[in-house]
């Protein structure tokens, strides 16, 4: 096999559910090991991976997972106005998605912001959990103002909150690369100011765009890395980051002291991505990992599902934003196929999650 397609090409319904699922999977193992030791996550991560899934999958998903699942459902209100004929604000639906996930937290946007009428994700009880929202999408929402790209709120913050919530635009099909990166970008501008937050958004939701198109994981990373050097006013750390990520790759897999003194520890944006990028790009089957279609009793895809997330999450840093990307990366790459079993039996709020991937097949492709 290429080193860089997939086995079989998944449809769309898939690569949805596989993006979104992977992405709860990869937060939810990294959530369980955020704060451990290096020599901790040694006990934990073999030759082969993680082979707990099950176990570290329980502990369940967090901030990554939510606002995600929220981006999903700003996106599928203004789908469905658009469905019905009637134009919608894109950004707006997604403001007020996310002060809907404010609230889930015990949180006040203030008098000025609106308030917004519920929908199903509001009543998923999984999503009401705090398990430590980072501060400036907190912060960021609740001023209570509609951040734009022209005004964004918080001008100074490049956390990750931005990109991790990011996988949903490049879901969306039918709409241009262009198209991708704006919607990306100008939801980012709702929490985050600096323009690395911003721009690492828009060129994640690009990767993944790319990858639902049907490119390979190489061949994806590539082209984002290229035009992150061209984007108006870039930000030098987004792409001095995904080029080091792609040489970095080149080694295979390096000891968790080498990818965070050459990447970082994933906190800023352009980390977090950097970081995914790196643990899916090291551990390609055939090339780091050498394997065949056939390799081992999961298979392909899963093994590198297993070997890329143990990459992502085993650094020390923010384990579960970096977890939460990787695992986007992989169901957008091979959908379903990739995702162990055991993991998805144990995944807190599986039904939410798929919950929310069906409605954004729904309204994107008629299905369902």
């Amino acid at each position: 096999m290429s080193p860089e397609r997939v086995p079989s090409v998944p449809a769309l319904t898939s690569r949805i559910h596989g993006c979104l699922l992977g992405g709860a999977l990869g937060d939810s193992v990294g959530y369980a090991v955020a704060g451990d030791s290096l020599e901790e996550l040694r006990s934990r991560i073999g030759a082969d991976g993680l082979t707990d899934f099950g176990a570290l999958a329980k502990t369940g998903f967090s901030d990554e997972t939510q606002l995600t699942l929220y981006t999903v459902d700003g996106l599928v209100e203004a789908l469905e106005w658009a469905n019905s004929g009637v134009g919608a604000d894109v950004n707006a639906c997604l403001w007020l998605a996310y002060l809907r996930w404010l609230a889930t937290q015990g949180e006040d946007a203030g008098p000025s912001a609106p308030a917004p009428q519920p929908r199903w994700i509001d009543g998923q009880a999984v999503l009401h959990q705090r398990r430590h929202p980072e501060r400036d999408s907190v912060s960021g929402l609740a001023t209570g103002e509609m951040g734009t790209s022209v005004r964004p709120v918080n001008p100074g913050s490049k956390g990750n909150g931005t990109v991790v919530r990011s996988a949903p635009f490049g879901l969306i099909p039918h709409i241009t690369a262009e198209a991708v990166y704006k919607l990306s970008s100008d939801a980012a501008s709702l929490t985050h100011g600096h323009p690395a937050a911003r721009q690492s958004a828009g060129v994640f939701s690009l990767l993944v765009h790319r990858l639902v198109s049907g490119e390979g994981l190489l061949d994806a990373a590539a082209a984002v890395t290229a035009h992150s050097r061209t984007l108006n006013e870039v930000a030098p750390e987004l792409p001095e980051r995904l080029e080091a990520a792609l040489q970095l790759a080149g080694k295979g897999v390096v000891a968790p002291d080498e990818l965070t003194a050459t990447l970082g520890a994933g906190r800023p944006a352009e980390e977090a991505l950097a970081v995914a990028l790196y643990a899916v790009l090291a551990t390609i089957p055939g090339t780091a990992a050498g394997g065949t279609d056939d390799d081992g009793a999961d298979g392909l895809p899963v093994r590198h599902f297993r070997e890329a997330v143990a990459v992502a999450v085993g650094h020390g840093g923010a384990s579960d934003a970096t977890g939460s990307l990787a695992g986007n990366i992989l169901g957008a790459f091979y959908g379903e196929a990739c995702l162990p079993a055991e993991g998805l039996e144990s995944l807190e709020g599986i039904d939410t999650v798929r919950g929310m991937a069906a409605l954004l097949v729904k309204v994107t492709t008629g299905e369902g």
